[in-house]
């Protein structure tokens, strides 16, 4: 099948690796480091990163938003994050064994390819990251004092677009792509690949399963935050023009991790088509690859929930704070500690004979005639 003018060509292999820092230098102060040995900064790794990082700062500005301390979110993904990252990893080497138990593998030398340990290598599950990382975020807003919840549902968008970012990953090492097509959009890939099917031509374009999950994930961030709040029309005036603006509602209506359970059942729909037209080994249960499996059962968890939730929180959250864990920023005034200067022990507040005690200011629940002492 000859290449199409519109096909998306795979970055060069060259870009998989585009830092190498090299640590013989510390061979002599460190005998156990060779001369030879090197950190190698794979573009997979950074894309997750990235994806972190963009994900943490939406987060953090929807948890301020709700009225959360600034930067508390960096106390729940301190745990969040690696806890999500083992997930990750041991959920795709349970689901895909053959790519790391049979005779010969190195399974457990990181210094060498195809190690469990090697994540940089590509091999990391989403449903994975999710149950670990929903474990190290229960964990940080139990230690925060964040109702979780509440977190979830500051993330649910956030980790959507951490996961577009992160799927570029997949791009530069040239893996999890579809089947084959003739669309215009093709993915071009290298008849040397590991993954590339037995039988095709060189040339065969394949569906390019990680544009399609990051288109998936960025119209699924403009969804949950429609419907997280209510949108109505104003009219606004731009250059002379009145046309109509769609406001949302300051306060949202979707609380108690209704937002998140919409998250697993967006992205479960579209990770369960995505998954279903990819070529890559995958364990196969009742004819279905684990990873659908992992879908529906996202898809059914958040029904659930979402059920769940709503009827047991019909009302909004009293605060993002578990109760007696509030925040109160600095130099807000408690309303039971408010004092005005009529209260002061050293000022006299008196009372015309010719005008009413009435017209008079009263504070703190006294009024001026008993401020003085005076009797009616």
């Amino acid at each position: 099948m000859p290449l199409l003018p519109l096909s998306i060509p795979s970055p060069p292999v060259d870009w998989q690796i585009p830092l190498t820092i090299p640590l013989g230098w510390l061979h002599a102060l460190i005998p156990a480091i060779a001369e030879t040995q090197a950190i190698q900064i794979h573009t997979y790794a950074l894309c997750i990163l990235v994806g972190i990082v963009a994900a943490t700062i939406m987060v953090n500005q929807r948890l301020k938003r709700r009225g959360a301390e600034p930067g508390i979110v960096l106390d729940v993904i301190i745990w969040a994050v690696p806890l999500g990252l083992v997930g990750a990893r041991l959920y795709h080497v349970v689901t895909h064994p053959g790519d790391f138990f049979y005779e010969g593998a190195n399974i457990w030398n990181p210094t060498q390819p195809g190690a469990i340990w090697n994540i940089w290598e590509g091999g990391n599950a989403i449903f994975g990251a999710l149950i670990g990382g929903a474990i190290g975020a229960w964990i940080g807003c139990r230690f925060a004092g964040i109702r979780f919840w509440t977190f979830a549902d500051a993330l649910a968008p956030a980790i959507l677009l951490a996961q577009a970012l992160g799927r570029f990953g997949n791009y530069f090492n040239h893996e999890l792509f579809g089947q084959p097509t003739d669309l215009p959009w093709g993915l071009e890939i290298e008849a040397s690949n590991p993954a590339f099917p037995v039988g095709l031509a060189e040339g065969t374009l394949f569906h390019p399963t990680f544009l399609y999950e990051m288109i998936w994930n960025v119209v699924g961030i403009v969804f949950l935050l429609t419907m997280e709040r209510q949108y109505r029309l104003v009219t606004k005036t731009f250059l002379g023009l009145t046309v109509p603006v769609p406001v949302g509602d300051a306060v949202a209506r979707l609380q108690w991790g209704r937002v998140w359970a919409l998250y697993m059942i967006w992205y479960g729909i579209g990770r369960a088509w995505f998954e279903s037209i990819r070529v890559d080994p995958s364990e196969v249960f009742f004819g279905i690859r684990t990873n659908v499996w992992g879908a529906f059962a996202a898809i059914l968890l958040g029904i659930i929930l979402f059920a769940v939730q709503s009827r047991r929180h019909p009302g909004l959250e009293p605060s993002p704070y578990v109760p007696g864990r509030e925040w109160k920023p600095e130099g807000a005034v408690d309303s039971t500690e408010t004092y005005s200067d009529a209260d002061e022990p050293d000022d006299d507040v008196t009372v015309s004979a010719d005008k009413p005690a009435t017209d008079k200011l009263a504070t703190s629940g006294q009024s001026a005639l008993h401020k003085t002492g005076t009797s009616s």
